[in-house]
């Protein structure tokens, strides 16, 4: 019984540590995705190259080591649904949610909101266990959050558009951690990512040749564009996805949310770390106290164990 206690400490630390690597890369994407917009590069283009980068490496990486599987009939309409909630849906509308409210401090907050909704999902859909500590934990994450993004900032004109464009965000993220979770019995994770990146890079080619291919030049394939997005199609989206899947898989879809929520904060120290931005007392104490949270949400009461 000891020996099967410690082997069950270890792969939840294991499942914590993925989840935290995950997370760090989809926070340094802000920058890489920054550098991108700074170099005036089309959101949809870069989007649809990255989705598509990411689906054919899992194609490769899963054929090289003979693990393709095929989708079997009833779960089309899942992995249909699971791609159309992320990247179509998701990634238009945080990208084009930050550009109408015009405070990228405001957008954070919004979308750190996932883990309120995600436990109403985890909760309804797969009866998932959520105690008073795994609350108390999710709230002091999202004031330390708060903490973290708040700063002073011009709204855009448009900025309640903007707003619902991040909930709809949102929403779609709880859809795709739904979806994925009743996925993950069936196939593995890279599977899963593989065919979610390559279905949608079908739903976002038409934009792709509408709207992403205006002004196209030879600098959408110089050494300055391809590198960030290279980083963002292999590291951000091939690998981190894969990992999430495993997240999601292991942790729910109530907890596994709370960690989608500190993507501000690695955003905000990897921006720091790189020079871009200071941290002041109020973020640094913000940080702390969202790291409490994310300890206390996924705190397990005996009861529960049993």
């Amino acid at each position: 019984m000891v020996h099967l206690n410690k082997n069950i400490k270890k792969s939840k630390f294991l499942i914590y540590l993925v989840s935290i690597f995950a997370i760090s890369l989809w926070g340094i994407s802000y920058i890489w995705t920054d550098m991108l917009i700074e170099l005036d590069i089309p959101v949809f283009y870069f989007v649809f190259v990255r989705i598509l980068l990411a689906g054919i490496i899992l194609f490769l990486l899963n054929a090289t080591r003979g693990r393709i599987t095929r989708i079997n009939k009833q779960d089309l309409p899942k992995f249909l649904l699971l791609a159309f909630f992320e990247p179509f849906i998701y990634f238009l509308c945080e990208s084009y949610g930050l550009k109408e409210t015009g405070s990228p401090t405001l957008s954070a907050m919004i979308i750190a909101t996932i883990p309120l909704f995600s436990i109403g999902a985890g909760v309804i859909f797969f009866k998932e266990k959520i105690n008073f500590l795994n609350i108390t934990g999710i709230l002091l994450s999202l004031i330390g959050i708060c903490l973290v993004v708040m700063s002073n900032g011009a709204l855009g004109k448009n900025f309640i558009f903007g707003i619902i464009l991040l909930l709809t965000a949102v929403l779609a993220e709880v859809g795709h951690a739904s979806v994925t979770k009743s996925l993950s019995k069936n196939y593995s994770s890279q599977i899963i990512v593989m065919y979610q990146f390559l279905i949608g890079s079908v739903y976002l080619f038409p934009l792709f040749l509408l709207k992403g291919m205006n002004d196209f030049s030879v600098r959408y394939l110089s050494a300055d564009v391809m590198y960030p997005i290279l980083c963002l199609a292999f590291l951000c989206s091939s690998m981190a996805f894969s990992l999430w899947v495993s997240t999601i898989k292991n942790l729910g879809v109530a907890k596994s949310g709370i960690f989608s929520a500190l993507i501000p904060v690695v955003a905000a120290i990897a921006a720091w770390m790189l020079g871009q931005e200071d941290l002041n007392a109020r973020q640094a104490f913000g940080i702390v106290l969202s790291t409490i949270g994310v300890i206390l949400s996924q705190y397990t009461l005996k009861k529960d164990r049993a």
